[in-house]
């Protein structure tokens, strides 16, 4: 399927506003480049309406992580869900991904509980995974003031897509089963693995290759090219007994095919895993549906689905 026509625009739009890319810049410049991408270009009325927003903090591995509580409307009680935000590891907070939390409660009808863990360089590999886990163990130890029942899922984008994949098989093997996994365009492979994808996809389509290895240097060094499932879900080595899961791709994407990769293996291991591929979509469509239509559409079906695995229904 060719480019969706609107994502074309803003890619265009993004490339004629002149900013340099990521990987020529420092961490500092990325953060703010990315909260004036995302919560800097959204108008009031794009704000999605939940019941209610709330700013806490959840314990984290080194010490408390600030978070955020969003509700859906309506008596509970919900299911609760452990938010890990995107941005290679590096970038990403609870601003940028606030109309995403947004969306999730919304259409998954679910107390999203998401995550401000700490950012590499400044905390490198395994400091973002361990707070991760941590946060995740404490949203399953107080589902029942959260959500009100004890049914617990993961979600995260890129990153956040990494973290959630690897918190499932990490809880798995200390004996707690979460209910679901939301994986949106998730990074699960080591940062060496060749994929179609990661070829053709490699330049212009938002997230490049560079910048990916960019992102994998601060986060992980020299640990990039092992194949520690910490940092490459992928690879550990049992994916049975794994919750199900909700995995989403991008067509122009180059994690597409590990993504995709990651759905087949679940699948192999006995693990029900709706694969949801995103026709004409890039990497980060899922703060863009203001932009597109058709995104706006892939959005509401995924986390629609993800609401009814999440449940069991």
């Amino acid at each position: 399927m060719a480019l969706d026509p609107h994502l074309a625009g803003a890619l265009q739009m993004m490339t004629g506003a002149g900013a340099r890319p990521l990987h020529e810049g420092s961490p500092e410049e990325g953060r703010a480049a990315y909260l004036a991408l995302t919560i800097g270009t959204r108008t009031p009325e794009q704000l999605v309406p939940v019941g209610s927003v709330q700013d806490t903090t959840v314990d984290g591995a080194a010490g408390p992580l600030k978070a955020r509580i969003y509700r859906p409307e309506g008596a509970g009680p919900f299911p609760t869900v452990a938010f890990f935000h995107g941005g290679g590891f590096v970038i990403g907070d609870l601003d940028t991904h606030d109309n995403m939390c947004r969306d999730i409660c919304r259409g998954a009808r679910a107390v999203v509980v998401a995550v401000d863990y700490r950012l590499a360089p400044e905390h490198p590999f395994p400091a973002g995974i361990e707070d991760a886990l941590a946060a995740a163990r404490w949203v399953v130890s107080h589902a029942a003031d959260l959500g009100g029942s004890s049914t617990v899922g993961v979600a995260g984008d890129s990153a956040g897509g990494n973290f959630s994949a690897v918190v499932a098989q990490q809880l798995r093997d200390q004996g707690i089963r979460l209910a679901a996994q939301f994986l949106i365009y998730p990074a699960v492979d080591h940062v060496g693995a060749v994929y179609p994808s990661m070829e053709r996809n490699a330049k212009g389509y938002f997230l490049e290759a560079d910048t990916m290895a960019w992102f994998y240097g601060h986060y992980a060094g020299g640990f990039g090219q092992t194949l520690d499932p910490r940092l490459a879900p992928l690879q550990a080595a049992s994916l049975a007994g794994l919750p199900p899961a909700v995995v989403v791709t991008a067509e122009f994407d180059p994690l597409r095919d590990s993504g995709a990769a990651y759905a087949e293996a679940l699948r192999a291991a006995g693990v029900e895993a709706d694969y949801i591929a995103g026709p004409g979509m890039i990497h980060g469509f899922f703060d863009m549906g203001r932009w597109s239509p058709g995104a706006q559409a892939i959005i509401q079906h995924a986390v629609r689905r993800f609401g009814e695995v999440l449940r069991g229904d």
